[in-house]
């Protein structure tokens, strides 16, 4: 489908075209990792408009005509990658289909929507300028696994950021906060016997003293939009196949949710301390983090109406080094459902809000 070119630059005319691109990227796999053909759909939609993108991997981004290293910058961002599809699909999920003022298709919500109001809202304001500030936007590939190749790599090619948006499905509220995320590989040691003998030392039993730990440790310090730290043990393993063998290893695995009350490292040297397993994280690079609530951005929303909140998903927030407002239409409660959907009706709003609160920043 071809997208509509000319002057309009209305946030109606660019719904309807940010609507088309969403079609497009319905019908275009885009798993993490595997997002090219996604990339070029994004290419051809800022081309449309005659804005030249660049692209690193399957990372596409642009500036605005009269960028100047003299403003501060911010960054517009949400992915393009998608999950798998859940098995409950009723749907062909790659076949965008309009019912009843529902936009169906694997990635509309999370983070289709988000994605396409951002790039809308890019293209309004590209010729502007009298913005205080510049515009970068980026349509990034793998967020959904967290990987290497997706914003984190991009980062170092972009200009200097003072600020960012992450378009994330939050029903246009603020998340002025969010969860950051490790996951913990531990391992207890024993010494194997035959169960039928009072030999050994059960791996397993050792296990068990630390994984109460992890259920009943409290943190002390809570955040003001987040709450406690949580801790949660989801995989237990020993090397046993037989029935009869004492283990000498358990393996068990912690989902740790941060808080912006607590680095990474000080969560990881409080359980070093208190636990007797050995402890590997498998990562740090998912922090916790929180936008001061006096950010100018923050009060654009604010003067907006929308709510401030804490979320407790992980998204690309995570990885910014910068402050950063995740924010777009749809609802996370419909990420990585069976026929996932966005209302038509959400994706207008979402242009028009993002207008609005760019519109009302008097700078950063």
């Amino acid at each position: 489908m071809d997208f509509p070119s000319g002057p309009d630059l209305s946030p109606a005319a660019l719904s309807e075209a940010a609507i088309l691109l969403l079609q497009q990227l319905i019908a275009t796999p885009s798993f993490s990792g595997e997002e090219a053909g996604t990339a070029q759909v994004l290419e051809a939609f800022l081309a449309q408009f005659q804005i030249p993108a660049r692209r690193l991997l399957h990372n596409v981004w642009a500036t605005n005509r009269h960028f100047s290293a003299a403003k501060p910058s911010l960054l517009l961002c949400s992915h393009h990658d998608t999950v798998r599809p859940n098995p409950g699909y009723t749907r062909d999920p790659f076949v965008p289909e309009i019912i009843d003022g529902k936009l169906y298709g694997l990635g509309s919500n999370d983070a289709g929507g988000c994605l396409i109001s951002l790039a809308a809202a890019f293209v309004a304001l590209y010729e502007r300028s009298d913005l205080p500030f510049n515009l970068v936007f980026a349509g990034v590939a793998e967020e959904e696994t967290s990987g290497k190749n997706g914003l984190e790599r991009l980062l170092p090619e972009l200009p200097p950021l003072s600020c960012g948006i992450i378009g994330e499905p939050t029903l246009l509220d603020l998340a002025v906060a969010e969860k950051g995320l490790l996951v913990l590989d531990c391992v207890a040691q024993g010494r194997a016997g035959h169960a039928a003998r009072e030999e050994g030392e059960n791996a397993l039993y050792a296990a068990l003293a630390d994984i109460a730990w992890f259920r009943d440790f409290r943190f002390p310090r809570q955040s003001e939009w987040l709450g406690p730290v949580k801790m949660t043990v989801t995989v237990i393993e020993t090397p046993n196949r037989a029935h009869n063998v004492v283990p000498d290893t358990c393996r068990f695995v912690v989902d740790v949710r941060l808080t912006d009350a607590y680095t990474p490292e000080e969560v990881l040297a409080t359980i070093r301390a208190n636990v007797g397993c050995s402890v590997t994280p498998r990562s740090t690079r998912l922090r916790a983090s929180a936008i001061d609530r006096e950010h100018p951005l923050v009060q654009a929303g604010l003067q907006l109406g929308k709510r401030l909140y804490g979320s407790p998903t992980t998204s690309d927030k995570a990885l910014m080094p910068v402050s950063a407002l995740k924010l777009g239409p749809g609802d996370s409660a419909r990420s990585h459902t069976a026929d996932e959907f966005i209302y038509l009706d959400e994706v207008r709003a979402g242009v028009a809000f993002y207008l609005d609160l760019l519109s009302r920043l008097p700078g950063l």
